[in-house]
């Protein structure tokens, strides 16, 4: 008998995970189903499509064409939507990826349907409770019967939960992208010539998460420290449209001025611009991760992280959204930093052990 897994994915990041875990879920034909639905979180062609392309990631099945709106009024459309479709569906299993309102809309949906939810990234804690993040994935990983971890840290976040029962530490999907696609992306993307750019000779920034863009005072500080770093290396600012639209709003344009400032950027060409950077500054979760697998020195603008690992292992910084403490950790950086003398995110055979656990098959 076939299991049928409906995947629920949303944004970029969830593309990217769920194109390791599809890749594998194809080694088992007759033997396991997917079906895809993409909530349409991200939209934009650069956030969306251009992923389903590079990675291979199988069409949607459904796009509810959700983009945009508070969070309450997007997880409640999600929910809808999903809703109508498990019921059509009937699936055995709702796969989930990481902590967005996607994440959260397809678990929530599932469990009152009492269809059984397995999560991906399960137990990550950033113990910061105004993140919307952080309130996803708690209510995602309490509705959920398997929590797949991707780290040991985040097997015992959940046991001081008092949640043991269908835990495993299987490691990080990402862990798995990275290997696959690291020489890919050298070998084809042509991003660093377009852009007339060095290997470690520029610096590669994001920023979308709403406590930073949402603020003008910090959104400021962090523009002008960019704008700072600039003066001495190329900094190229891939720039998610939202933060674009607030920049506007915040009258923060001048600071954009000194920046090679492009659009969000294909999935390849991320990687080939992240492997190549002589340094990180981002507040991505996932952006962070990368350049820990990359050995790319990274510092975040941000006050806590649910990657502890990469801060405790001393190649990441956390900064908060000060243009001093961003500033200052920047000059402070080795230009060639030692790699990690451990890798905390398994061994790039995390995807392998999902679909072994979805398929009801011992670790």
């Amino acid at each position: 008998m076939t299991c049928k897994v409906l995947t629920i994915v949303g944004a970029r990041p969830q593309f990217i995970k769920a194109a390791a875990v599809s890749r594998e879920i194809l080694r088992h034909p007759g033997r396991i189903e997917e079906v895809m639905v993409h909530t349409g979180q991200h939209y934009d062609p650069n956030m969306s499509q251009v992923f389903f392309d590079e990675l291979q990631i199988p069409a949607p099945r459904y796009n509810l064409e959700i983009g945009g709106g508070s969070h309450g009024a997007m997880t409640g459309r999600m929910l809808e939507g999903i809703e109508r479709i498990l019921v059509d569906e009937q699936p055995d299993w709702v796969l989930i990826y990481g902590d967005t309102n996607s994440t959260l809309a397809g678990a929530l949906a599932a469990a009152k349907l009492h269809i059984p939810v397995a999560h991906v990234e399960a137990g990550l804690r950033s113990f910061n409770m105004r993140m919307p993040e952080e309130i996803n994935r708690i209510l995602a990983d309490r509705v959920s019967s398997l929590l797949f971890c991707p780290t040991q840290g985040a097997v015992e976040n959940l046991q001081r939960e008092g949640l043991e029962q269908g835990v495993h530490n299987v490691g990080d999907v990402m862990f798995d992208v990275a290997l696959h696609y690291r020489e890919q992306a050298r070998e084809s993307s042509a991003i660093l010539a377009s852009l007339a750019l060095v290997e470690n000779g520029f610096v590669l920034a994001t920023c979308h998460r709403a406590e930073n863009t949402d603020d003008p005072v910090r959104l400021g500080e962090i523009l002008r420290a960019l704008a700072h770093i600039a003066k001495g290396l190329p900094v190229v600012l891939a720039l998610h449209p939202r933060t674009r639209k607030l920049i506007g709003e915040h009258g923060l344009q001048q600071w954009l001025e000194p920046l090679r400032v492009v659009e969000p950027l294909a999935f390849l060409d991320m990687v080939a611009l992240e492997q190549a950077a002589m340094a990180i500054i981002t507040d991505s979760g996932g952006v962070q991760k990368e350049a820990f697998f990359y050995q790319v020195p990274c510092i975040t603008m941000r006050e806590e992280t649910e990657w502890g690992e990469t801060v405790q292992l001393g190649c990441n910084q956390l900064v908060g959204a000060s243009c001093q403490r961003i500033v200052s950790a920047f000059a402070n950086l080795a230009t060639h930093p030692v790699g990690p003398q451990c890798m905390p995110y398994g061994d790039g055979f995390a995807s392998r052990r999902v679909v072994e656990l979805l398929l009801g098959e011992p670790e």
